[in-house]
């Protein structure tokens, strides 16, 4: 069956006045819509696109950051802050898997040694007093792996690693389990304020009415503070291109290896993530088209040359996948946080990296946002509150296929087994594309790329949602 909330028609006067229309499903989009659904309201969350975190959300490095090196005293540096303390809290609660390997800043040279102090002074300004300076032979010991030339470093050891598919997904099904409407396929191209009341205009003719819109979209978010009449940032992309080896490559470090930070970017890291690899990257390369997601062999190139330096034995790897994500940049250095009452309306724009590490907390600052507008929250009591779970996808805990009773293992090199597929276009938000299986299942995401899988996983696909095979094949 398709997805019933693809075929909603809201157009006429008689359709129900959302209380609010969140405009955005990423992790910071879904993650408001959640919080919302929480409170006696009547919610909605789109996308242009036809999942949820099928934006900028889907490719980044998958770090929960302490916030350590944040501008002290801005917006970004609060958020992640406390959105780091919600999201270690909330992960396990609802089975995202998420994992504390710490990390450590690396100098290799005697100017980036020099800046380690100032680093170090700029975490304890931000609230964070666990990082320690250490030296080249402490460095070493960590991790051993490293390539010659090390001269200092410092440790920061509550940094974390998260799986960043299944944070959206669990703060969508959370919103929607208690009764938030999820509207996918919906690019706006219109906002207009009547009284106190925005019509919101989609390119399928729909007419949405919300008393209230918050913007969370991600790389169009400035488009949106457009046409609802405001200005003061433009999103330019900042493409991000990341390379992810092969699971036998995870035993060549223990922890994320960070570069010292510039002004432009956080550098080129080596992490282990929760699915069992080891991820480099990324670039960090200002363009203009936001929809320019694909690899180029100059970033490949450049990533390589560093990794061979950073850690040798990633030469001697197979490569599983590359990809490239866009963070949303502005002309400004923090986030783009606003609300104008008149309007009904509140803008959670220049969300960069550390969006999902802050996402719960830009949730929170919506919430208030929204109560300086005007609107009236109360809150459900705790026994009508509907709880959830998604599917483990970390190496470090029991997956499914160790269980037992799902079903044989269909895609072999992730462990993905039949009732995962099945679930994930059966369970609301339903996957409809390959690409939004594999962020629910880890199907097609291993060494083959989906060589020897991708017929039975469409096969299932079809089974599951009523579509032809023909429908699933190829799709993105």
């Amino acid at each position: 069956m398709p997805d019933r909330s693809d075929s909603i028609e809201v157009s006429s006067d008689h359709d129900p006045i959302f209380d609010v229309l969140v405009v955005g499903a990423g992790v910071v989009g879904t993650a408001v819509a959640r919080l919302l659904s929480r409170h006696q309201l009547n919610i909605a969350f789109l996308d242009a696109s036809p999942d949820i975190g099928a934006g900028t959300s889907k490719a980044n490095t998958a770090i929960l950051h302490t916030g350590f090196d944040a501008t002290p005293g801005s917006i970004e540096s609060r958020l992640v802050r406390r959105g780091y303390e919600l999201l270690i809290a909330y992960a396990p609660t609802v089975g995202i898997a998420i994992e504390r390997t710490g990390a450590v800043l690396v100098a290799w040279d005697d100017e980036q040694a020099a800046s380690l102090p100032s680093l170090h002074e700029k975490a304890g300004a931000n609230g964070y007093t666990h990082s320690l300076l250490i030296d080249a032979a402490a460095v070493r010991e960590m991790e051993p792996h490293l390539g010659p030339g090390v001269v200092g470093g410092m440790v920061v050891p509550d940094e974390f690693i998260i799986d960043p598919w299944s944070t959206p997904l669990a703060f969508a099904r959370e919103a929607i389990a208690n009764g938030a409407t999820w509207l996918p396929n919906r690019h706006v191209t219109k906002l207009e304020r009547q009284t106190d009341i925005t019509v919101v205009t989609t390119a399928r003719g729909e007419m949405l009415r919300a008393r209230y819109v918050v913007n969370a979209a991600g790389l169009h978010s400035d488009d949106l503070h457009a046409l609802i009449g405001l200005a003061g940032f433009t999103e330019r992309p900042r493409r991000g291109e990341l390379i992810v080896f092969d699971k036998l490559a995870r035993a060549l470090l223990t922890r994320t290896v960070l570069p010292v930070p510039t002004t432009h970017t956080k550098g080129v890291l080596v992490a282990p993530t929760v699915f069992g690899n080891i991820m480099l990257g990324p670039t960090a390369d200002d363009i203009d088209d936001k929809e320019a997601t694909g690899s180029t062999r100059a970033g490949l190139d450049g990533l390589l040359e560093k990794g061979r330096r950073i850690l040798p034995g990633l030469a001697d790897e197979d490569v599983t996948a590359v990809y490239a994500g866009l963070r949303a940049a502005t002309e400004h250095a923090d986030y783009q946080v606003s609300h104008d009452a008149a309007l009904g309306y509140v803008c959670l724009g220049g969300i960069r990296s550390t969006g999902l590490t802050a996402s719960m907390a830009l949730a929170e600052e919506a919430l208030t946002l929204l109560r300086v507008c005007g609107l009236a929250v109360v809150a459900k009591p705790i026994d009508g509150i509907q709880s959830i779970r998604v599917t483990n996808l970390g190496e470090a805990f029991e997956r499914p296929y160790q269980v037992g009773g799902n079903g044989p293992i269909v895609c072999h090199c992730e462990h993905v087994t039949r009732d995962e597929i099945l679930d994930a276009c059966i369970i609301e938000p339903r996957a409809t594309t390959i690409d939004s299986i594999r962020r629910r299942t880890r199907a097609v995401a291993g060494r083959c790329q989906g060589f020897y899988c991708n017929a039975e996983v469409c096969a299932l696909a079809a089974q599951a949602s009523g579509r032809s095979m023909s429908d699933w094949l190829g799709t993105t």
